[in-house]
């Protein structure tokens, strides 16, 4: 059985690695295979004539390799796990292999903060000038929510705005600065100057 892990999961994806091949394997790291190296990897058997365990990581940056890996799939009988960083699923090779139920793919995602959406609603309303909306949300949040990370949540926003030309971004990330900068100076309370930025965003 040949199992694709990938995802930005790392920790999970290789607890899943061990879950599949145990705690002893072989490790094969794709960047010192050649094509011609396929055939021993996936078909080829060991001294004792048993099936192998193997991890074979980040087999799709090896172009060549990756590309014939359809042709042993079918043939392969060892315990195989390749573990990817990303995939490309609009590749040739990844449309063929999802086809083959020889295959199992998988992918770790790491797990979405429950707030972000409530951070981006925040500058999205004081951003549209709603102070009173952004201030009304964010009270509700503050005692949960660490304020430099919401700081950093809606910096990330501002520079969207601003890679869409938006001619208030600028201002609205000067605005973030200053309080970022305050934040690690000042001996102000975190949420006050989160809650002045943002009735400065939203009188831009």
């Amino acid at each position: 059985m040949i199992r694709i892990f990938y995802g930005e999961d790392r920790v999970m994806a290789q607890k899943m690695v061990k879950r599949q091949l145990g705690e002893e394997y072989e490790v094969i790291e794709a960047e010192s295979l050649q094509a011609s190296d396929m055939a021993s990897v996936f078909l080829g058997t060991s001294l004792f004539g048993e099936t192998r365990t193997i991890l074979v990581k980040d087999l799709s940056s090896n172009k060549e390799c990756w590309e014939i890996l359809p042709k042993f799939v079918d043939e392969c009988s060892h315990n195989i796990v390749i573990w990817e960083t990303k995939i490309d699923k609009r590749s040739a090779t990844y449309k063929a292999l999802s086809k083959n139920k020889s295959i199992e793919f998988k992918e770790f995602k790491l797990a979405e903060d429950p707030n972000k959406k409530v951070v981006f609603d925040i500058f999205d309303a004081a951003f549209g000038g709603d102070y009173k909306r952004a201030l009304e949300m964010c009270n509700k949040i503050e005692q949960t929510n660490d304020p430099y990370m919401f700081m950093g949540l809606m910096t990330t926003q501002a520079i969207k705005k601003l890679q869409l030309n938006n001619s208030r971004a600028p201002q609205a990330l000067k605005a973030l600065a200053q309080a970022d900068i305050e934040m690690k100076t000042a001996n102000v309370d975190p949420w006050t100057l989160v809650k002045k930025a943002l009735l400065k965003i939203s009188n831009i």
